[in-house]
């Protein structure tokens, strides 16, 4: 299946490139040339590798064969079924199938009942005791079928527990769940399924996520505010009968193409073509009953027809498990497969090597910046020495109060130094404290006190407003403190490179635009199924203001638990290329001081000196070399890359 080809070329891509940043690493620490800050930031670049997931979603309003997809495109080589697709409701939670080293075949199952407390699902991730847990048997497809059946169990309850459990409830049905004749609501069992079994593609971070349908799906807000929007692709899945139901739109336009970047790995499958294989029409007019229904879908999605696939899930399935390559090529599965490895994994792969060059670029732009500034002391170290040669007490006792002057020249801009590190301690502290923890926490407690104190509609809604308003003036005095540092360091660099001819490039900038369009998508699905007068007119205070903190408050402290966390990253690597340059130019100084002073000592050291010197000299440009010929080999390793890594004057590095 080129599927599992493709996404074992991915997998192997991604650890062959792993193995020349560990290279990096080590010969780094190696050659005494890294530093712990150095360390750290590789191994933050290495685990992100490790931990790298691709997440491909499945979402459909029920019958639409989803399941049976999932098995037809993942799952056949089990020889039967592995997730339930008989007729009806076979999804009922968010299922999430996936595989860690070293874990457990098993399915955990989250109550619904979770839904009373505030806690979100990726809080309740980390109680393993809220969750049922069952052992799978891997090894047993009728062992799997049974347990992953269980994410589709039911019960009912009474109209007023579906209400408190987040579920709307309509006696017509058209707008949430219908209540039988005793006013009983048949809502799912579980909150959340996760499912580890071990399968080649799950253990190369293949994470795929099932769906329910529409009436199931509204119930679960962190699935729609986080869960999709941070998919890879999003399969969203229809049937070839009816094309583009009025549900369908529904989950289309509150689902999948809201809260993500328009055209960003979404892919429409038109489902069960086989059905109009009946044995009475030619294939050229089944074919053309197929282009037409591909173009009606196209067209009211908005789409180009390329990103609509016709198939036959379950044909594709029953041809792969019975070895029917003719069954399975009328299937057309394997269009949709190629469309996934062409599609998301490219863009997928684009993304982790971006984020790691720009990571390991800036590391080995700053050891060659070091290298070369050592390089530049010993040539000067080099030059005094040999300007001694044949020179008497006094011109030596000159070289000593030379190099005295410069070391106090020096001292005296490291007051400005040190300066400069108060007040960057200072608008640091600044910085964090708009981006900080407590920073959402006070955003937080001020809007549930002012939705506690209001008594009407326009109350609670001014205080869920007013909550994005306070978030984005925080995010703004952050961009502003964010200026000041940088402008102040970028300064502080200037005067060091042109006063003592440290070898320092322009500071990094750091941006927030990220956080303001994460906020930007968390406040337009706010404002589809919170912020309307429908919803607020209907819904009672109590349940309103817990279904507002339990998922727009819980992602947005997530947004700047993330930008807390990069802020925090990029202060410590800011200042980094100074300090460590300034460490390594008073090195130099006490270096060239005491080696006078041993010639000043005894003559006859010098020409030793000169030899000590010329072995550093060789030692430093074979240094350069081995780091080029590593930068070059973690470049092909990650494809190439248009990145650009400043040495000396004007030195560019680059991979085609």
């Amino acid at each position: 299946m080129s599927l599992a080809n493709d996404f074992a070329a991915y997998s192997a891509w991604r650890e062959h490139a792993s193995a020349t940043v560990a290279d990096l690493r080590q010969w780094l620490s190696r050659s005494d040339v890294g530093d712990a800050q150095v360390d750290l930031r590789l191994q933050y670049v290495l685990e992100r590798l490790k931990e790298d997931r691709l997440t491909i979603a499945f979402v459909a309003e029920f019958s639409r064969g989803k399941s049976e997809l999932i098995n037809a495109i993942f799952f056949s080589d089990l020889g039967d079924r592995v997730l339930p697709s008989s007729a009806g409701r076979t999804t009922m939670c968010p299922t999430e199938l996936q595989w860690q080293p070293g874990a457990q075949p098993e399915i955990r199952l989250l109550p619904i009942e979770t839904r009373r407390t505030d806690a979100s699902v990726s809080e309740l991730r980390r109680e393993p005791d809220r969750w049922t847990a069952h052992p799978l048997d891997p090894s047993s497809a009728a062992s799997l079928q049974q347990a992953l059946a269980r994410v589709g169990e039911t019960e009912r309850v009474t109209y007023e527990d579906a209400r408190e459990l987040g579920f709307d409830v309509d006696p017509t049905g058209e707008n949430g769940l219908k209540p039988d004749s005793n006013g009983m609501v048949e809502i799912p069992r579980w909150r959340h399924a996760l499912i580890s079994i071990p399968h080649p593609l799950l253990e190369q971070g293949l994470v795929v996520l099932d769906t329910p349908g529409l009436n199931a799906i509204g119930a679960e807000p962190e699935l729609t505010l986080s869960l999709l929007p941070n998919a890879h692709a999003v399969l969203f899945v229809l049937a070839a009968d009816t094309g583009v139901t009025q549900s369908d739109m529904a989950v289309w336009r509150d689902y999948v193409r809201n809260g993500r970047n328009p055209g960003r790995g979404e892919l429409v499958v038109l489902n069960k073509i086989d059905g109009l294989w009946d044995g009475l029409r030619e294939d050229a007019r089944i074919e053309e009953e197929i282009s037409r229904q591909v173009s009606r879908v196209a067209a009211t999605l908005d789409l180009p027809a390329a990103q609509v696939f016709p198939v036959s899930a379950q044909k594709g399935l029953v041809g792969r498990i019975n070895g029917d390559t003719a069954l399975v090529a009328r299937s057309r599965i394997a269009d949709l497969e190629r469309a996934l490895v062409e599609d998301v994994l490219p863009t997928k792969r684009e993304i982790v090597r971006d984020n790691a060059l720009a990571e390991v670029g800036e590391l080995v732009r700053q050891t060659r910046e070091l290298l070369e500034a050592r390089l530049e002391g010993l040539h000067e170290q080099l030059r005094e020495l040999t300007d001694l040669r044949g020179k008497n007490q006094n011109v030596i006792e000159y070289m000593m109060r030379k190099i005295r002057t410069e070391k106090t020249e020096f001292e005296q801009g490291l007051q400005k130094y040190y300066a400069v590190r108060s007040v960057f301690s200072t608008l640091t502290n600044n910085l964090l404290a708009h981006l900080g923890l407590d920073a959402i926490r006070d955003e937080t407690r001020r809007t549930r006190e002012a939705m506690d104190a209001s008594t009407f509609t326009k109350g609670l809604r001014d205080a869920m407003e007013g909550f994005f308003t306070g978030l984005r003036a925080n995010l703004a005095r952050s961009t502003q403190e964010i200026g000041e540092i940088t402008s102040m360091l970028d300064s502080m660099y200037k005067r060091f490179s042109v006063e003592h001819g440290l070898k320092l490039s322009r500071p990094e900038g750091f941006s927030t635009l990220r956080y303001e369009k994460e906020l930007d998508r968390l406040e337009a699905a706010f404002n589809r199924q919170i912020n309307t007068t429908l919803t607020l007119v209907t819904t009672e205070k109590h349940t309103l203001t817990q279904k507002f903190f339990e998922t727009v408050a819980l992602q947005a402290r997530k947004t700047f638990e993330g930008a807390n966390r990069d802020v925090e990253q990029w202060l410590r690597v800011v200042m980094a290329p100074l300090e460590t340059q300034v460490r390594e130019y008073q090195l130099q100084l006490k270096r060239r001081l005491e080696s006078v002073k041993r010639i000043h000592q005894a003559t006859d050291t010098l020409e030793n000196r000169v030899e000590e010197l010329l072995q550093s000299d060789n030692l430093l440009v074979a240094q350069l070399d081995e780091l080029a010929r590593m930068e070059a080999a973690i470049l092909a390793a990650f494809g190439g890359a248009d990145i650009t890594l400043e040495s000396g004057e004007d030195t560019a590095i680059r991979a085609a």
